[in-house]
């Protein structure tokens, strides 16, 4: 009798222990990642600052880290979504690269904001999965942007065009044709001209500023604002980014049509 007791009562802990990690962990698990290999945004303590207390305001859990022995198999097992926030230039090597794209081919998610397109050149599986790398970008600047989709979660408290302060980026052609667009910038809202040396910026009908698609397995968000500090205490961009990142680790929140 006193052993079927003393089971019961460890099966309960079990669940108890259990439904408390759980509630703890939250709906998803992040892992955010500020590595730089190039330019280093002063933005990024505002940024991890402002993911931290979004996961405390849509209950998610998130690790943060800038050293990139964690792209491990074994390791990146227990997260939904990498967040590549504000990175630069060459951050993981070949063995990290193939944890990462295992990760995505099991279903999961990523999610870039600015500078992910100044990010891994030379690596065509990532780059194809952001979608556009940046080319060059002018001064800071405010322009006038338009929403091109309601349908992607996060839209729904913009204006169907407003005015916006960011560093914005002009980006190379697409690398893969499945993107979703759902922002764009007003190219006679702003002086999008930009010269570094022998790079110089084109004229371009169209210049998307956020958009996702399915990928490999897994789904993918990129958006190109954040560069500006200020923008991580903005609430726009901060549903924006929130919308984006509830896709990519869960895949709710998009509208069928």
């Amino acid at each position: 009798m006193y052993k079927k007791c003393l089971i019961a009562v460890i099966a309960l802990l079990g669940f108890v222990f259990t439904a408390l990690t759980a509630q703890a962990q939250g709906q998803f698990k992040v892992l955010l990642f500020t590595k730089t290999d190039g330019f280093h945004h002063k933005a990024i303590n505002e940024g991890v600052t402002a993911m931290r207390q979004m996961a405390e305001k849509h209950h998610f859990s998130m690790d943060w880290h800038e050293d990139a022995s964690v792209f491990t198999e074994d390791n990146l097992e227990q997260y939904d979504v990498i967040f590549f926030l504000l990175t630069t230039g060459d951050i993981l090597n070949a063995e990290q690269q193939v944890a990462m794209e295992k990760f995505v081919q099991s279903g999961k998610g990523f999610v870039g904001v600015h500078s992910a397109s100044d990010t891994e050149y030379d690596w065509d599986w990532y780059t194809q999965m952001v979608g556009r790398t940046f080319h060059i970008h002018p001064a800071i600047q405010t322009g006038e942007l338009e929403v091109l989709s309601r349908d992607f979660p996060g839209m729904e408290q913009m204006p169907d065009r407003f005015w916006w302060t960011d560093e914005f980026y002009e980006f190379g052609g697409e690398r893969i044709d499945t993107l979703n667009y759902i922002l764009a910038l007003d190219e006679d809202s702003f002086e999008p001209y930009a010269k570094w040396g022998e790079k110089e910026s084109q004229d371009q009908d169209f210049r998307p500023m956020a958009w996702y698609h399915e990928y490999d397995g897994g789904r993918a968000f990129y958006t190109a604002l954040g560069h500006v500090p200020a923008t991580y205490s903005d609430d726009l961009f901060l549903d924006h980014v929130y919308g984006g990142l509830m896709w990519a680790a869960t895949g709710k929140g998009l509208k069928q049509r």
